[in-house]
């Protein structure tokens, strides 16, 4: 009886994820990037806060306007990278969120870790873009396979390894709670 409860969790996880994501997706490509300049708006927060890290750390930045959707980034003598809406790390919260509302867990706690864990993802995106700018600077010809690659990897581990830490040591109900 206790495997029928486990699996049913587990499925009223999957579908309350499920669910969520239809609606957070449908909500950000049909009304968020459709009617509003959200996207290229948080690009331009994105890029203004590369460019302070960068400046900080003695480089010189260039940016554009937005080309197509896209905006480019990147230190003085490079080709620099685009930033689109698929960069901006929007979609990675959204997954993040989805994984800690739909899975169980004291609502205290998530009020906390929610936007915790969307700042740690938002700063990790910052990493990523400072990364791929400081790779096309002396490296342009790996920008290619790390963008793809190794920073997919390590975004969606870090988004992976952050909901197990809400599973494994948030969602539990203590018996003090």
């Amino acid at each position: 009886m206790a495997k029928f409860k486990t699996l049913n969790t587990f499925h009223k996880f999957l579908l309350k994820a499920g669910l969520l994501y239809a609606v957070c997706y449908f909500f950000y490509e049909l009304i968020l990037k459709k009617y509003t300049r959200f996207d290229q708006y948080f690009i331009r927060v994105i890029i203004d806060a590369c460019k302070h890290i960068l400046s900080f750390l003695n480089y010189k930045t260039f940016s554009s306007k937005e080309i197509n959707d896209f905006q480019v980034f990147g230190i003085d003598g490079s080709n620099g990278v685009w930033i689109g809406g698929p960069c901006n790390g929007i979609t990675l919260m959204f997954l993040f969120a989805i994984f800690i509302i739909a899975y169980p867990g004291n609502s205290k706690h998530k009020l906390w870790y929610l936007p915790l864990g969307m700042i740690l993802v938002y700063g990790l995106n910052l990493f990523r873009i400072i990364s791929l700018s400081l790779i096309a600077y002396y490296k342009p010809s790996y920008l290619e396979f790390n963008h793809t690659y190794t920073f997919t990897f390590i975004a969606y581990t870090f988004v992976f390894c952050l909901w197990m830490l809400w599973v494994n040591r948030f969602s539990i109900k203590k018996e003090n709670e």
